[in-house]
C-alpha cells in the first residue's frame, strides 16, 4: 500500500502540460544546442534533447520499486500556462544500498521546455565500490577521449560539434594515472587560447552550486570559453582504486544562451499583450 500511495503522489507532483498540450498562444521555437549528429551526450538518457515530459519517464523508472525516494518538482508559469521547471529525485544511501540524486532544469515552453542542466550524483556503499579504473573505462566508452583529466575529473569541453582535443593522451591506462593529479596548466592555456573569455571548468564547477535557473547561470554562460560542458567527478574510496562518489554534470551552454532569448522575448511578448486599459473618471 506504501509504495503504491508514493507512486501516485510521483504521478500527481509530475503531472504537467506537456508540450502539445500549451496554450495556443505559446508557439514554441527549438532553442539552439552544443550537440548534434552522432556527439549527442546524455546522463541515464536524458540529454539537452529532452524536454520534462520525457525526463519523467526516466524518473519514473528509477523511482519504481524505492519507497524511500524523495522528489521535488518545481513549476513555473509562463502567463497563464505552468509547467516543470527542476525536477529532483533523492534516493539516500546506507551501509547496504547504493545513495542516488539526479536534478534536471529545464526552460519554459516557449523554448520548448528543453534540458540545458542534467546532474547525477551516485554514493556508493563502501562494500558495493567499483575499482577506479572499471569507472574511468566506462565513461571514456561512453562519452569518448576527455578534453582533459585531472583533480579527480574528467572534463569534455564541446565546441563547433566536436570535443576540443588540447594534445592530452589519455589512452592505455594513462588515463588512470592522471586523474588523482592537479590538472595539467599547459593543456589549461591550451584549452583557453589567447582568448579572455572564461574557463569551462569554472563555469560548470559554478553550475553545479548555483541556482539552477537560466538567469543565475545565464552571464557565466555567456562568458564561457565552450558551447557545452560535461564533467565526471570520481571520488577515491575506501582504498585509493576504488570509488566511493561519482558525480555527473552536462551543461548545454549554448541552449542556456539561445533558451534565455527565446523565453525573455516571449515573456516581454505576453507583457506587452496585458491589457493597458486605465479606470474611467467617475
Amino acid at each position: 500500500m506504501l509504495r503504491r500511495a508514493l507512486v501516485s503522489m510521483l504521478a500527481m507532483g509530475l503531472a504537467s502540460p506537456p508540450a502539445a498540450a500549451l496554450a495556443d498562444d505559446i508557439k514554441p521555437k527549438l532553442p539552439e544546442t552544443a550537440f548534434s549528429g552522432k556527439l549527442r551526450p546524455d546522463i541515464l538518457g536524458i540529454s539537452p534533447e529532452s524536454n520534462a515530459e520525457s525526463a519523467r519517464a526516466v524518473f519514473d523508472s528509477l523511482f519504481k520499486g524505492r519507497t524511500d525516494t524523495k522528489t521535488d518538482i518545481q513549476q513555473q508559469k509562463l502567463g497563464n500556462t505552468s509547467y516543470v521547471a527542476a525536477m529532483n529525485f533523492s534516493l539516500p544511501a546506507n551501509p547496504r544500498q547504493n545513495g542516488e540524486t539526479l536534478a534536471t532544469s529545464f526552460s519554459s515552453p516557449a523554448s520548448a521546455n528543453r534540458a540545458y542542466f542534467v546532474a547525477r550524483n551516485l554514493t556508493f556503499a563502501q562494500d558495493q565500490q567499483p575499482s577506479k579504473a572499471d569507472m574511468i573505462k566506462e565513461v571514456m566508452g561512453k562519452y569518448g577521449v576527455p578534453t582533459i583529466i585531472g583533480d579527480q575529473h574528467l572534463y569534455y569541453i564541446y565546441r563547433k560539434g566536436s570535443i576540443v582535443s588540447v594534445g592530452g593522451k589519455y589512452k592505455d591506462g594513462a588515463a588512470l594515472q592522471a586523474i588523482d593529479k592537479p590538472l595539467d596548466p599547459k593543456a589549461a592555456v591550451k584549452l583557453n587560447g589567447e582568448t579572455v573569455r572564461g574557463s569551462c571548468v569554472a563555469v560548470i564547477k559554478r553550475a553545479q552550486t548555483k541556482a539552477k535557473d537560466l538567469n543565475a547561470i545565464l552571464s557565466e554562460a555567456k562568458g564561457a570559453n565552450c558551447e557545452g560542458v560535461l564533467s565526471v567527478q570520481l571520488v577515491p574510496g575506501a582504498s585509493p582504486d576504488r570509488v566511493s562518489i561519482a558525480q555527473f554534470t552536462l551543461l548545454d551552454v549554448k541552449q542556456v544562451i539561445s533558451a534565455a532569448a527565446i523565453d525573455s522575448a516571449s515573456a516581454a511578448a505576453d507583457q506587452q499583450s496585458m491589457p493597458k486599459g486605465s479606470a474611467p473618471k467617475l
